[in-house]
């Protein structure tokens, strides 16, 4: 697969990039070598080979939840800009 200078236009414009004409041009080329490196990783044999989530095999990531102690609320609120006495006060964003 081929990129073409419209396909990096478009893409640009949903990324909201404004590229010249000279960056339009790198792009395409180094993109197009980006796709052909991916096509080449497709045509590797894959059969009898497990999915995996990670390179290296993990175990035990989680720590076991355990009660703490936490900020009072006063402590939590004490740096807020609008705050009442039990909340953070944020301007309403679907209206009154």
């Amino acid at each position: 697969m081929s990129l073409t200078r419209a396909d990096v236009e478009k893409v640009s414009l949903l990324g909201r990039l404004l590229l010249s004409d000279a960056e339009l041009d790198t792009m395409t080329t180094q993109l197009t070598r980006v796709v052909g490196y991916v096509e080449q990783l497709g045509e590797v044999n894959t059969d009898g080979i497990e999915p995996m989530a990670h390179a290296v095999e993990m175990h035990n990531v989680f720590r076991d939840d355990a009660l703490a102690a936490s900020l009072t609320r006063d402590a939590a609120l004490a740096n807020a800009p609008k705050r009442d006495s039990e909340c953070y006060r944020v301007p309403a964003v679907l209206g009154e």
